[in-house]
């Protein structure tokens, strides 16, 4: 496929996270409104919770989807495969999710057992409406995606925030947490049925029931599910060990919480324009054809994705909190707060790219073994300095182990990347990224001191957007890049 619809395929992609950005923050900042930091608590620890069952249920089945659909001449045949393996995983998964929060000792009598109950209607629509956009990912046709998501997330807000119309402030009431849960799953659902409406357009969508077809793309996907767990563990389980090692977990979970989620938004960007790459990569390899340049423009956006977020994180940290949640959510002299998380998440935002990119290259590759060890020594070590220092140190304890094992990732993972897959960097595009960031540095830092309410938070943020495309503009990275 042409660079351009590579392009067309990731910006599609980039404008509806964009978008869900955009609605997140208002269902952050309800959340926060409408429930004290208890309940807030709880909502945050649900979702962080399942959402490394999630990745268990997804098993790298995307990966392999987009692959296999791509290449085989019955490609309903293969979805349809997909879609019945991707179920009995999704099944299996969440059954296991809610066995264990019901029967963990530490759980018992909190809200947290029927949130997650409630709070499991999202990944199990999102992740059967994952395996349907396999069909708007290898027919580019993204725009379908954005339409489900972005109505999805609109109805999603637009549902809580009725709370907030009515007048909930600081709420204690448990009906109040379980119904925001629910509309959780009111947009995952929509977001499936619209998926397979436009799906069903492209691509007859019906489950196969194939044994030898559904053995072998579960062969297939269990290296990516393998190394997509360990990623899960070293990723996004912090949250968890934070509700099993801390008796004040609900307020914990309730400052690092909204953080996580943010990070995870901002993990997937690359993810995405990764996606949009991997058919032509895996093509353009399998054919012998120089990848060389692709390769280098693919890592060039990442990391001006990466710079981008880190630079927002690390600058206005303190604004973007004030903005997406309350004064009580930031740091005092007395405690950390949200504010803090989201400084020192600041630079896994920038090392992740790096990491993913390293990640699908060599499962481009299929150097499965020695990714897996990789990713499995990070979870390892995840997990051991989370369980020395959340008990002291509670959500920091979290960043900083999340710091060390993305600088770890980061150094050990991509000399791999760049030993199997050379890319060839453009001095000149090189160059633009370094003046996009020390540009887009100089502006953060100039708007920071004048940022002191939400509003002149909001006007900060229209006036550096333009800034960026100013800049991105004057330096033609748009005509890099393509």
């Amino acid at each position: 496929m042409p660079s351009k619809q590579i392009a067309t395929s990731t910006l599609w992609q980039m404008a509806s996270q964009i978008t869900m950005a955009a609605l997140s923050i208002l269902t952050v900042k309800f959340v926060a409104i409408g429930l004290t930091k208890e309940l807030a608590g709880n909502y945050n620890s649900a979702y962080g919770y399942l959402q490394l069952f999630g990745i268990l249920a997804d098993f790298g089945l995307y990966a392999v989807s987009v692959r296999e659909v791509s290449k085989a001449k019955d490609k309903s045949k293969v979805l349809g495969a997909l879609i019945v393996l991707r179920t009995m995983i999704l099944i299996l998964s969440l059954t296991v999710a809610l066995l264990l929060v019901w029967f963990m000792p530490q759980w018992k009598g909190t809200p947290l057992p029927t949130s997650v109950l409630i709070a499991s209607l999202v990944p199990f629509f999102t992740l059967l409406a994952g395996i349907i956009r396999t069909i708007f990912q290898v027919n580019y046709k993204m725009h379908y995606v954005f339409l489900a998501e972005v109505t999805q997330r609109i109805i999603t807000t637009g549902l809580i925030g009725s709370f907030i119309f009515l007048g909930v402030r600081q709420s204690t009431d448990l009906q109040h947490l379980h119904m925001m849960l629910f509309f959780g799953g009111v947009g995952a659902f929509i977001l499936f049925v619209i998926s397979l409406f436009y799906g069903d357009r492209l691509m007859k969508v019906r489950p196969t029931i194939d044994i030898a077809m559904i053995k072998s793309l579960a062969k297939k996907a269990a290296p990516f599910g393998i190394a997509y767990l360990c990623l899960a563990f070293y990723r996004q389980f912090d949250i968890t060990m934070i509700a099993l090692l801390r008796p004040d977990f609900e307020l914990q979970n309730a400052y690092y919480g909204f953080v996580v989620r943010m990070a995870d938004m901002g993990f997937l960007l690359p993810t995405f324009l990764l996606n949009s790459t991997l058919p032509i990569l895996s093509e353009r390899d399998g054919n012998g054809e120089d990848t060389k340049v692709l390769l280098g423009k693919t890592f060039t956006v990442i990391m001006l994705i990466g710079i981008t977020a880190f630079l927002f994180a690390a600058l206005w940290s303190r604004p973007l909190i004030q903005l997406l949640t309350t004064e009580q959510y930031l740091s005092t002299a007395l405690r950390p707060g949200s504010d803090t998380a989201l400084r020192l998440i600041s630079i896994p935002f920038l090392l992740n790219g790096v990491i993913l990119y390293a990640f699908y290259v060599l499962l481009n590759r299929h150097v499965w073994k020695r990714l897996t060890l990789t990713l499995f020594a990070a979870a390892v070590l995840s997990l051991t300095l989370n369980y020395i220092l959340i008990p002291d140190y509670g959500f920091v304890g979290a960043a900083y182990t999340s710091i060390i094992v993305h600088v770890m990732l980061a150094i050990v993972l991509l000399p791999q990347a760049l030993k199997e897959m050379p890319m060839q960097l453009d001095r000149v595009i090189v160059k633009q990224w370094a003046i996009f960031g020390l540009g887009l540095g100089l502006g953060l830092g100039l708007f920071r001191p004048i940022l002191v309410n939400e509003l002149s938070t909001l006007i900060g943020l229209i006036a550096i957007t333009i800034w960026m495309g100013t800049l991105a503009w004057t330096l033609r990275l748009h005509k890099s890049l393509l």
